[in-house]
């Protein structure tokens, strides 16, 4: 199976590129560096020539309301219309547990556009909504603080480590379309505001958390539910423990 990956060579990308790989397929990783650009439209017709499938793994370089909904807008009309002229048969995307139920973020609100292009293009597709990464709680800690000081919301969330997302976009990529969306989270539910504090606090990084109910995530208030996935969710299997150990 050929399989292109836009964004192969990202975080996740380019373990999918290596799980496909390992598995016997033609995984091709796609991405500017390579003369493919989903904003322009260049390479996209050279690139899905003769695949299968679709794998899109691209982000915005900017979190701005306006240019993070022209970004995935854009990509994403330029993927599927190139798909359609070169007849793929399986798009697959991946988004963000939260997707469709935080309409006061405009990364999401942004991700909910990206998602009704696919399912309404005609191109048969899968959807993979993500909980956080591990990976990127630092990243999160920084956007929460406010003059030192980490600002969280007292909420659940359910991260999860890279390579269990990894894992699961592959498997959806070589399966039959979903023809809607498949829930992924970490093995545990745990706060936002003990879990991130106490994550930096084994890294040396002591900042000081202030619980607030109206802290923001990507411009919007959370509620307990906000960012965890629905009961029929797949977990992954890598505790933060275990993968924090790993990293090290």
């Amino acid at each position: 199976m050929r399989l292109v990956i836009i964004g192969g060579t990202g975080l996740i990308g380019s373990q999918v590129v290596r799980l496909l790989t390992n598995q016997g397929h033609e995984a091709v990783a796609a991405s500017p560096r390579s003369g493919v650009d989903t904003l322009t439209g260049a390479g996209l017709a050279e690139a899905f020539a003769g695949a299968d499938v679709v794998v899109d793994l691209t982000n915005s370089p900017s979190f701005a309301d306006d240019d993070v909904m022209s970004f995935f807008v854009t990509s994403t009309t330029n993927q599927l219309r190139a798909e359609q002229a070169a007849g793929v048969r399986h798009h697959v995307a991946l988004s963000v547990v939260g997707t469709g139920r935080l309409p006061d973020s405009g990364y999401l609100r942004a991700k909910a556009a990206q998602e009704r292009l696919i399912a309404e293009a005609g191109v048969p597709f899968s959807i993979v909504h993500a909980t956080q990464f591990f990976e990127f709680t630092r990243a999160i800690a920084d956007a929460s603080t406010v003059d030192g000081q980490l600002r969280l919301a007292p909420v659940h969330y359910q991260p999860m480590a890279s390579a269990d997302v990894a894992s699961a976009v592959a498997r959806v990529a070589v399966g039959d379309p979903l023809g809607g969306i498949l829930e992924i989270g970490g093995p545990e539910r745990v706060r936002m505001d003990e879990f991130i504090p106490a994550a930096l606090a084994a890294a040396g990084d002591p900042r000081p958390v202030v619980s607030d109910v109206h802290a923001t995530y990507f411009g919007t208030e959370l509620d307990d539910d906000s960012l965890v996935p629905g009961p029929d969710a797949e977990l992954g299997t890598l505790t933060y423990d275990v993968w924090a150990k790993a990293s090290a």
